[in-house]
């Protein structure tokens, strides 16, 4: 099939759904409804609303919570035990909603009444994690915060392959990036700010997740899918969508396999962040010390990704730049394994903020350019999405055990070697330089 660049743009809803059902991947989508230019400014408050209470509630506020009720001596076991219940219901959950607003059919698109929806019932699930006073009551509501927020995310997700150029993908990602990142390291800065009132903290990043996935698809409405016609449903197909198979899609594959890599060896050791300052560096007032580190990391990132992801459009080369992000990444963990101080954290911290900057600029336009169909953009990209929440299902179960078995020094060979073969498994893909 040719790209929009050879043939005339669709000139009705009917074809240009038609185009979008039948094309692949690599080629490009109509353009969106409202201007693409658009669509660029609004990608960065769209991702801002979901990641600062990504980069908030599990890194800060949740141990915190955990700590605070349920006692210092088991926090370690707690954590690990409701932040692995509640990644399993995520990993399961954006495949699922990619499913979903994929076969959606309303005037409002396949997927804005899902981010909508998943954004209001995510800030009704946090209410319940404020007013949660048992172990179970957490581990329940914070469960629902993933399934619902995920619900959200994955249609967002879609939103490149669905509107976006493969020409442009590089900036587009770029932007996603900054957007996701600032997002994850402001929450972390904004989320101390409510180390001592945490129910006051959930109920917040609620309100700005809503108002800024709502403002999002206000600004940018999706194309009507009402004239789409879905595929048969068949529940053997839709059980066996989630395995997208590496023999008959290998580049996607390898893309999945180095991005699983990457996030168990990065969440494996940052995801433990408020306990390691607390009990690794001694740190006595770690919600002091928070911000900065945000803001260190958030250099780091910006400088990565304003640099790459452009760059990665101009020469047309995506590889190059993952595998030096997930190396980066990877060796920035050896500076706080053998220098055990605060300031080796802070080295760290700005040198995998480079490396994953780096990785979310380029690596998500490189998975968009190995998906198998763009029938199923939001599924595929469910499924993409479980390399980064599957890491985060075993991140803290693995972590928990390595802490209770070697110490908190235990954490870093794991995470260096996990990310150095996340860099490795990029270079057998061959559709993409």
């Amino acid at each position: 099939m040719s790209s929009l660049t050879d043939r005339p743009a669709p000139v009705d809803d009917v074809r240009e759904a038609e185009f979008v059902a039948s094309a692949a991947g690599v080629d490009d989508p109509p353009p969106p409804v409202k201007g693409l230019p658009r669509l660029m400014r609004w990608v960065i408050p769209g991702n801002l609303g979901i990641f600062l209470l990504w980069g908030a509630i599990p890194s800060i506020l949740l141990p915190q919570q955990i700590a605070t009720q349920f006692g210092e001596d088991d926090k370690v076991r707690n954590l690990a035990v409701v932040a692995t219940i509640g990644a399993f219901a995520a990993m399961l959950a954006q495949p699922l909603a990619g499913q979903i607003s994929d076969r959606t059919r309303s005037r409002f698109g396949r997927r804005a009444p899902w981010m909508v929806l998943g954004a209001l019932a995510g800030a009704l699930a946090l209410v319940g994690l404020a007013l949660a006073d048992t172990l179970v009551g957490v581990a329940i509501a914070w469960t629902l915060v993933q399934i619902c927020f995920n619900f959200a995310q994955g249609p967002l997700s879609a939103v490149m392959p669905d509107r976006v150029p493969v020409a442009r993908r590089g900036t587009f990602a770029a932007l996603t990036g900054i957007g996701t990142m600032v997002g994850a390291l402001g929450g972390q800065v904004v989320g101390s700010l409510f180390f001592d009132n945490v129910g006051a903290g959930y109920i917040v990043f609620a309100v700005v997740a809503v108002l800024g996935l709502g403002l999002f698809n206000l600004f940018n409405p999706d194309r009507p899918s009402t004239d789409l016609t879905p595929a048969p449903f068949r529940i053997g197909d839709f059980l066996r969508s989630f395995w997208v198979n590496p023999k008959q899609h290998p580049d996607f594959g390898w893309a999945f396999l180095g991005r699983l890599l990457l996030y168990t060896g990065y969440f494996t050791v940052t995801g433990y962040q408020l306990y390691l300052l607390q009990d690794y560096f001694d740190v006595d007032k770690p919600n002091d010390i928070i911000p900065l580190l945000g803001v260190i990391s958030l250099v780091g990132i910006l400088v990565a990704t304003v640099i790459s992801g452009p760059l990665s459009d101009r020469t047309g080369r995506r590889k190059p730049f993952v595998f030096a992000s997930s190396v980066v990444t990877g060796l920035a963990m050896i500076v706080p394994w053998v220098w055990q101080d605060l300031t080796a954290w802070m080295v760290m911290t700005f040198v995998a903020g480079l490396g994953f900057g780096m990785f979310q600029s380029v690596d998500t336009a490189l998975m968009s350019q190995v998906l198998p169909s763009a029938k199923s953009f939001a599924k595929d990209l469910g499924v993409v999405n479980i390399a980064a929440t599957l890491p985060q299902t075993l991140a803290p179960a693995v972590a928990g055990g390595i802490v209770l078995v070697f110490g908190y020094a235990g954490l870093f060979p794991v995470g260096i070697v996990l990310s150095v073969l996340g860099a490795l498994a990029v270079w057998p893909i061959k559709a993409v330089r």
